[in-house]
């Protein structure tokens, strides 16, 4: 093969992570992509970010600012080479290669949640990338809490989810972990009470109930709820009345609901018990 061949090869593999002869290989980075996710990036961890792509002929002059100011290595590319790179209709002109996605220890995140007051969601298979996408921004945006997902049966933290959280996960502590019941015990020993939600017979309505804290909260699946080992852990079952049609919120909608009321009890009593 000419040289100019391999040239060719080399600058395929370096903008798309893959050679031309389809053969993929394994990734150490990410893609972030999306004018607020990159810009939210630049201005909260930049130094994650390895270098950006922009359209042709796009103009984005606070982007590019932001982009000057970090000193963060940018490229022009035509359209075609971006899709590549990320096939999809939400691109925005904008995709950042950034290092792969760090989660926190679960044992560091739950100390320092206590000593922060945060309440920590205890995800259970949530497989939605949409839906955790959503969980982690509207966790940012009411401020105070912190997940644990866990690894098996449940979605992690891809680029479909970081597009989705647009920016959420730069303020966010995020743990995945083999076993959320293990988690929930350490959470419970350092005095954490555990509301779950729930549908049944003997839960309390959400907006009526006495949050204590330190607080954790387990949200379900959608299908099936939250697994019955967990159940077990909770001390408080917890429900969102509907007075409309027989339907249901899915788990990202339930979980705004519920981190709304645990917003609003923990601005009120200051974080604490009663």
């Amino acid at each position: 093969m000419s040289n100019l061949g391999w040239r060719r090869k080399f600058i395929v593999y370096h903008i798309i992570g893959k050679w031309d002869t389809g053969f993929v290989m394994a990734k150490n980075y990410m893609y972030l992509y999306g004018r607020n996710s990159v810009l939210e990036r630049i201005q909260t961890r930049p130094e994650t970010i390895r270098q950006i792509y922009l359209r042709e002929e796009l103009s984005l002059p606070r982007l590019e600012k932001a982009i000057d100011r970090a000193a963060i290595r940018c490229e022009r590319i035509d359209a075609s080479s971006l899709d590549k790179m990320r096939p999809q209709k939400d691109l925005q002109g904008v995709v950042a290669k950034v290092d792969k996605f760090a989660y926190t220890p679960s044992d560091q995140l739950i100390d320092t949640a206590l000593q922060e007051a945060r309440t920590i969601l205890f995800l259970d298979r949530v497989n939605d990338p949409h839906n955790l996408g959503v969980i982690i921004r509207l966790s940012a945006c009411f401020g105070g809490f912190s997940l644990i997902i866990p690894t098996r049966e449940a979605c992690q933290v891809n680029e479909t989810v970081l597009h989705v959280a647009s920016g959420g996960e730069n303020y966010v502590p995020i743990a995945s972990v083999n076993n959320l019941a293990p988690a929930i015990d350490e959470a419970k020993k350092l005095g954490y009470w555990i509301v779950g939600a729930v549908v049944d017979e003997d839960a309390e309505d959400i907006a009526k109930v006495s949050l204590p804290f330190p607080l954790g909260v387990v949200m379900g699946s959608e299908g099936t709820g939250i697994r019955k080992g967990l159940q077990k852990r909770l001390d408080i079952r917890a429900y969102i009345p509907m007075g409309g049609a027989p339907l249901s919120f899915n788990v990202s909608m339930a979980c705004a609901i519920f981190c709304h009321e645990i917003a609003k009890q923990k601005s009120a009593t200051g974080g604490t018990d009663g």
